[in-house]
């Protein structure tokens, strides 16, 4: 049997289809989906709960004159295998395949690039403007989902949209439940509010009611009211119209032939309007339905069963920091935890269970989380906030001006540090070593591996100002934390290797690295020793000077962009200290966007693997230079 999706290039293509062929459709873009995410992984739970409503906004929109501008991107895998992306999207995630976010360089139909929450409402708006300001028609759409609703920037965004003309907010409620009766008489509700006839009457009637001496504004007035008492008995919408949008919903997301006459309607309307539709995630795959949370993002697995093709053979670093909470929990009362939606993938699912009065989750708003930690420790408690290095980019204000200024003993714990792999740009760990080292009070540590970051997290309890600690993505070795904790000197590096002539000071898992690399420069008749750094912030500058003064060359090793990391730091201390004349050789990430692939894969091709870094040390510093 031949596949209607076979025949659906673009957009456009939509256009010529009956219903039953949508429903057709749908059920091939599912599998499409199931079938491809199961072997590169991806975001399935999310990508399934919006089928239908990708299907019913393609089919009456004119894209790319209308422009879509997705959130986040979670949702989007439907979008890229309709717009010319089909047989590409076998490639998802795969090094030189494509994103598994929009991106504006990958399709003209990618409108606005995305791998954070909540921008939609906001890019939507700023394309509004510009629309507007060239005398253009076209509707501009905004989707997301309602937990972007929790990021500040997207309520930003919604107090403004309200000025905007033809716009359309698209809310994608994956989490909420509505029963059929309500859902059924608001569904109707939304379609009578949005019909054409409905409105056309009553701009008549205002229009005309308006030009009536003493009264008319009044009656208007009355109407109006009328209009949202009515709707208010069976419909939660009523913050979005005072915002300014006309509200519509909420609406099952996965009735095409109602999303159809609804969107058809809303297209006429020349306002700011807010669609409200109920999705479930995971749509048309049981497991997906029944776990949504482990599909959201999951690595490749079998379809049959829904489990994964390899399970870890051991503990993750989120795992060792939401572990080691626990367990330090019951002698530390005032230790808390605060993740900004991300419970499971910080590893604090376990804790969160123990000590659900200690444990808070403020939904996707990270500037939030790290100022509410600042409120909790200046009244006398010790808050960890587990966060990904990408998405703490977005707290940086709240870092500076509310942490550290104040020097408030929070812990950051800064997951996700250095390469991510498939996730790509938007994901990569790369920064925060440049933008967290140069603010005062602010200590900054990587462990080498999972036992010292179980350590340095009781440490770091212990003292009196913030602290960071970032660690990587991926497996410890570890299958459980050992306890007690080990302790080791604060502020101090440790020599893991002896050598002659230079030494490579590393952090994190390029300690590993390093080692390997010294070792393939030992076969060689070169003689490089090999030091755990640790303290990026304060550096060990003891160690370093007796270092640079024996005579040894210095290279840094980071997995990190190289402008304001590691590198620069030795730099700096040896400027300080009177060793700049220091041979010094700075290895990391140069400076551009690394993109998606495996980590062992971004890591050849960055020159962070052993042989290359051997190699490049080798080409640096000649055996002939002595």
């Amino acid at each position: 049997m031949d596949r209607i999706l076979d025949r659906i290039d673009q957009p456009a293509d939509l256009k010529g289809l009956g219903r039953e062929e949508l429903e057709q459709l749908a059920r091939e873009l599912r599998r499409e989906i199931i079938t491809t995410v199961s072997r590169t992984g991806g975001h399935l739970a999310s990508s399934l709960g919006v089928v239908e409503l990708t299907l019913a906004l393609y089919r009456v929109f004119d894209l790319p004159a209308d422009k879509i501008v997705w959130d986040v991107g979670h949702q989007a895998y439907a979008h890229k295998i309709l717009t010319g992306r089909r047989e590409a999207f076998k490639t998802l995630r795969r090094l030189g395949g494509i994103s598994g976010f929009p991106r504006r360089q990958e399709s003209p139909y990618d409108f606005f690039g995305a791998g954070h929450a909540s921008t939609s409402i906001s890019a939507a708006l700023g394309m509004a403007a510009a629309r507007d300001r060239r005398g253009g028609k076209e509707k501009i759409i905004a989707f997301l989902g309602d937990g972007a609703l929790t990021g500040g920037t997207a309520l930003e965004a919604l107090n403004q949209g309200g000025r905007h003309r033809n716009i359309l907010v698209v809310l994608n409620a994956n989490e909420m439940a509505i029963s059929p009766s309500v859902g059924a008489i608001s569904e109707y509700l939304s379609r009578i509010l949005s019909a054409p006839f409905y409105n056309r009457v009553k701009a008549e009637v205002s229009a005309i009611v308006e030009k009536i001496p003493a009264i008319g504004f009044k009656m208007v007035e009355v109407v109006r009211k009328l209009e949202e008492s009515v709707k208010g008995l069976i419909v939660p919408g009523l913050i979005f119209e005072e915002f300014g949008y006309r509200y519509f919903g909420p609406v099952d997301g996965h009735n095409l032939e109602s999303l159809l006459e609804i969107l058809e309607n809303i297209r006429r309307i020349d306002e700011p309007v807010l669609l409200h539709a109920v999705t479930r995630k995971g749509k048309g795959y049981q497991p997906a339905e029944e776990h949504p949370e482990t599909f959201h993002g999951a690595s490749p697995f079998r379809i049959k069963t829904g489990r994964p093709l390899r399970r870890p053979a051991s503990l993750s670093y989120s795992e060792i920091c939401g572990r080691t909470l626990t367990a330090l929990a019951p002698k530390t009362p005032e230790l808390v935890a605060i993740t900004a939606a991300m419970c499971s993938g910080t590893g604090l699912t376990g804790f969160a269970r123990r000590y659900p009065d200690r444990f808070f989750d403020v939904g996707i708003a990270e500037g939030h989380a790290l100022t509410f930690a600042a409120g909790m420790a200046a009244d006398g408690l010790r808050p960890v906030v587990a966060v990904y290095s990408t998405f703490l980019q977005r707290g940086y204000d709240q870092i500076v001006h509310d942490i550290c200024l104040q020097n408030l003993p929070v812990i950051l714990a800064v997951d996700r540090a250095g390469l991510v792999g498939e996730d790509g740009a938007t994901h990569q760990g790369i920064f925060d070593i440049a933008f967290l080292r140069h603010i005062p009070n602010l200590t900054l540590i990587q462990p080498r591996n999972g036992e010292e970051l179980s350590s340095f997290i009781e440490a770091a309890l212990g003292r009196d100002g913030p602290v960071a600690i970032r660690y990587p993505r991926g497996a410890t070795g570890l299958t459980k934390i050992t306890k007690p904790f080990r302790r080791y000197p604060w502020g101090r590096a440790a020599r893991v290797a002896e050598g002659d002539e230079g030494e490579i000071w590393a952090i994190g898992p390029m300690v590993e690295t390093a080692l390997a690399a010294a070792g393939i420069l030992k076969e060689r008749g070169r003689s490089f020793g090999v030091v755990n750094t640790r303290f990026i912030k304060p550096l060990d500058g003891e160690l370093l000077r007796s270092s640079a003064a024996a005579g040894l060359k210095i290279v840094s090793l980071e997995e990190h962009i190289l402008a304001g990391g590691l590198g620069s730091a030795l730099g700096e201390e040896l400027d300080a200290s009177g060793r700049g004349r220091t041979p010094l050789f700075r290895i990391g990430i140069p400076d551009r966007f690394v993109e998606h692939g495996t980590v062992a894969e971004l890591r050849e091709i960055c020159g962070l693997t052993p042989e290359r870094v051997a190699e490049r040390i080798s080409r640096r510093f000649p055996a002939s230079a002595g």
